[in-house]
């Protein structure tokens, strides 16, 4: 499988809801980052499903690398340019 096209170079925080479900982008395709639109159809990737155990802000990965998807592990700090 190819990979993931780096969407960005930093997490991005964002305030979830308990009970929600979110879908987190792996392909790095979505305009919607860090949550998945459909993009990634026909490449072979799927989006992450997540569910909030409790409200508050968490960091979820731009840059497709991570080894806790769908959270931040600061993998960005290895990419090139």
């Amino acid at each position: 499988m190819q990979e993931p096209k780096a969407a960005g170079r930093e997490p991005v925080s964002v305030e979830v809801k308990a009970g929600k479900t979110y879908f987190w982008c792996a392909c790095g395709l979505s305009r919607n980052q860090p949550f998945c639109d459909g993009s990634h159809k026909g490449t072979g990737f799927a989006p992450v499903k997540w569910e909030a155990k409790a409200d508050g802000a968490k960091f979820f990965c731009t840059c497709k690398r991570t080894s806790r998807p769908p959270f931040c592990d600061g993998s960005h700090k290895a990419l090139e340019g």
